[in-house]
């Protein structure tokens, strides 16, 4: 089981790609914002045990590979880390907040795709053969 993650009641392997705009596409993350979104994404993901796999900050976007507990959803995730760091850049940084004078440094949406090792194919079959039946159903009862 090398590669899991455990907490007190589930043993996981979660991993979620996520991708996050400025508002407008405004090309505003160079330099020093840079080098701060990346601290205040790091802190953020750690205090939610969060891991960042991998990351990537442009000009005008996020990229983001988290290994997440169970326990909470994509949404939930994304709203933290949107509103917090959007809300810590521009105390820290003036012109931000006159660019973005409604407070919102970031667009609405978000991308969030699942990842994986095991396919979906994968696992119909784990499921379909476990018993060693072969009826083609969705559930198998085990006698």
């Amino acid at each position: 089981m090398e590669g899991y993650r455990k907490n007190s009641h589930a043993v996981y392997d979660i991993k979620y790609h996520v991708i996050w705009v400025t508002k407008y596409r405004y090309k505003v993350l160079g330099g020093h914002k840079a080098v701060r979104v990346c601290d205040l994404l790091r802190q953020g993901c750690e205090a939610r045990g969060i891991t960042i796999l991998q990351g990537s900050v442009g000009k005008d976007h996020i990229h983001l590979l988290l290994s997440c507990p169970p326990s909470i959803a994509p949404s939930k995730i994304l709203q933290y880390l949107k509103g917090r760091s959007s809300r810590l850049l521009q105390d820290e940084f003036p012109e931000l907040k006159k660019r973005y004078w409604g407070r919102h440094l970031w667009a609405r949406g978000y991308f969030c795709a699942t990842v994986g090792t095991v396919t979906e194919e994968i696992i119909r079959n784990y499921i379909t053969n476990q018993f060693n039946e072969g009826k083609d159903e969705i559930f198998r009862i085990e006698e």
